[in-house]
């Protein structure tokens, strides 16, 4: 992954805070989606291409790490909390976790289309078309989601959860980065 001058980066002792970075890195790397997809129909440049396969990789490898940390261990865990405040957070957790439901779906194609991309050199004007398609609504699938999660659901969880729950919650995002 690309090192981000001055990007502030957390540890797992703050596994909110850990998550949100992970979010600056979705943002990163779907704008590389969207900088390169208007040149998918000519041959790509190496730093198309490296960039391409990078956010690629990126994606298909750690975005779902990311998402089992927040429905496998932030979100139960929510779930379970009996703090009144902690209710305004759980009435966000199902619609989240479609919307990684359908950001799979999209990846998905998004992934084959690029693979093709990097094996062809190009893709054919109606693969390209797709690809930009499911970018563009993967984009508006982030914004929402993104913005729900650090304006919302993060700062709620650090304040409520307990520290033996953050502690746990960090052993579990820690044991998938394995």
């Amino acid at each position: 992954m690309p090192v981000q001058i001055g990007a502030t980066t957390h540890s797992f002792s703050d596994p909110t805070a850990l998550l949100s970075d992970c979010h600056r890195r979705i943002e990163m790397f779907l704008g590389t989606f969207e900088a390169v997809a208007p040149h998918l129909e000519s041959k790509l440049d190496n730093n198309a291409r490296m960039a391409l396969e990078s956010a690629l990789r990126y994606f298909r490898e750690s975005a779902p790490k990311h998402a089992a940390d927040e429905e496998e261990s932030l979100f139960p865990r929510l779930r379970e909390s009996t703090d009144a405040d902690a209710t305004t957070a759980l009435t966000k957790l199902d619609a989240l976790e479609q919307d990684h439901r359908r950001a799979n779906t999209l990846h998905a194609t998004v992934d084959t289309l690029g693979k093709r991309c990097l094996e062809h050199g190009f893709l054919w004007a109606a693969d390209a078309n797709l690809f930009r398609q499911a970018v563009a609504e993967l984009a508006l699938i982030y914004a929402v989601h993104i913005r729900i999660e650090d304006d919302e659901v993060f700062p709620i969880a650090a304040q409520k959860l307990s520290a033996i729950d953050k502690s746990a919650i960090a052993a579990e995002m820690r044991e998938r980065r394995k």
